[in-house]
């Protein structure tokens, strides 16, 4: 085989080498992210169906209501999800009610779950996985410290309001979650970038172009 053959060959087997690998990079990319899709998708629904698991209950007088809260761990930690379940005796049929959670010494706050330490709270509704109560699910208090849980009942007995009164709530065990992220994502991470790099370098067209010319 003459010279002018081989430089017409290996250009050829370059660019099929280049496309063999880059094919396999973008193979990988997509299992991945459809890895990362099913887990996402997966943990809901997981969720969905665990059962209501109360380990610890506290007693409150709402008016003339009593009402019973319940945890599904105990004691409590910040950013700790949980279940909380909320059950006045006699049912929650017929009535109607609010709850409001804050810091203890903070003005108690109406907004929606998930918010910040100064309150957060809502329109008490049926636990999705436990309809015959009130209650949260998976849900958790952003800050340490001491909470109150206030209660605002209507029913047939008129309407009543109580507080549940210094919850103690825990700081959250080990590292910060931006530190664990990081910790957790840096090894595929940093895995893809260093495939992604040699295959780059390894089937670059100017290294193949500049060992022909000799």
């Amino acid at each position: 085989m003459n010279t002018r053959s081989l430089l017409r060959v290996r250009p050829r087997q370059a660019r099929t080498e280049r496309r063999t690998v880059l094919h396999r990079a973008r193979a990988l990319v997509l299992a991945l992210s459809a890895m990362a899709g099913m887990l996402f998708v997966s943990a809901p629904s997981a969720q969905a169906y665990a059962p209501v698991d109360i380990v610890h209950t506290e007693k409150v007088k709402v008016g003339p209501y009593d009402l019973t809260v319940g945890f599904s761990k105990w004691p409590l930690r910040a950013n700790q999800s949980l279940d909380f379940t909320f059950a006045p005796d006699g049912g929650i049929k017929g009535r109607s009610g609010t709850l409001s959670m804050s810091l203890a010494g903070q003005k108690s706050g109406m907004g929606g779950p998930g918010g910040g330490g100064g309150g957060m709270g809502g329109q008490l509704a049926r636990h999705p996985r436990k309809l015959s109560v009130w209650g949260l699910d998976v849900q958790s208090l952003s800050t340490a410290g001491k909470w109150n849980f206030t209660f605002t009942i209507k029913g047939s007995q008129g309407t009543g309001t109580g507080t549940l009164k210094n919850i103690p709530v825990l700081s959250q065990p080990g590292p910060p979650y931006a530190v664990s992220w990081t910790v957790c994502t840096l090894p595929p991470v940093g895995g893809l970038i260093a495939l992604l790099t040699v295959a780059w370098r390894r089937h670059r067209p100017g290294r193949r172009m500049v060992a022909l010319s000799y």
